[in-house]
């Protein structure tokens, strides 16, 4: 992976600047651009010290592609690049509190950026989701998730059973979310070292995950369906907070 990013949209560049300025190289704003969301981004980079510079419609087209960039777009010199092999520092770091979420195969990127986004917030440890068959962290995702995709450690693993048998072998007790599971998610504990696996958008979890989970869960639904009818962002969302809930009791 390139070192050098671009990011777009007003969220996401806002975010950089603001929480990640020695990350960000330069600003490239729309010469006409008058929102005043757009004028604080570019006076808080300029007391940063980043580089603005203001350019017509088409060089920033010419960065981003088809991507909506609201007319702002950033340089991004991307956070640390994670591999498989930085998981076992990541869970000893976490000292038994290791919070990890694992994406089985989501497809679509505004979903992992909005996964990726809910995780930050919960202070998981890591993210951790397919090389193949499933959505890479790229522009989109990095404007969806507002800077998270670049603050939390993002796996991209080679083999997603491995990799769960890997974390059982580091202590980590891992939960798989199925609609057709007998336990409810709110009865388990989620206070030592957890991974919460998810299923994608069409499929839910792949059989070999599902036989990599120590156990299958359900989100009890009073209204009807099970988890896979939830959006995998809400339903990481509120898997990953009742962790949050549980650790801070």
């Amino acid at each position: 992976m390139s070192t050098k990013q671009w990011i777009a949209g007003i969220n996401a560049v806002s975010a950089a600047v603001e929480h990640d300025a020695e990350n960000v190289r330069e600003v490239l704003i729309e010469a006409g651009a008058k929102n005043p969301r757009i004028t604080e981004i570019e006076a808080q980079a300029r007391r940063k010290d980043i580089d603005v510079r203001r350019v017509a419609t088409q060089a920033l087209d010419g960065v981003v592609g088809n991507l909506r960039h609201q007319g702002v777009v950033a340089r991004y010199a991307a956070a640390k690049t994670y591999s498989e092999g930085d998981l076992q520092g990541l869970v000893e770091a976490a000292e038994g509190k290791a919070l990890v979420l694992v994406l089985d195969g989501v497809q679509d990127p505004h979903n992992l950026g909005a996964c990726l986004r809910s995780a930050a917030a919960a202070g998981a440890t890591a993210v951790i989701f397919p090389k193949d068959k499933a959505v890479q962290v790229n522009a989109t995702v990095r404007k969806t998730s507002a800077g998270a995709a670049d603050s939390i450690p993002v796996i991209p693993a080679t083999n997603l059973s491995r990799t769960l048998r890997d974390l059982q072998q580091m202590g980590v007790w891992i939960y798989g979310l199925a609609g057709e599971a007998d336990a409810s998610f709110w009865s388990v504990d989620l206070r030592g070292n957890v991974a919460l696996v998810l299923g994608g958008e069409s499929d839910g979890l792949r059989r070999l995950t599902r036989e990599n989970c120590d156990q299958l869960v359900k989100i009890p639904m009073p209204g009807g369906g099970d988890v896979e009818s939830l959006n995998v962002s809400v339903a990481s969302g509120v898997t990953l907070f009742e962790a949050v809930r549980q650790r801070t009791a």
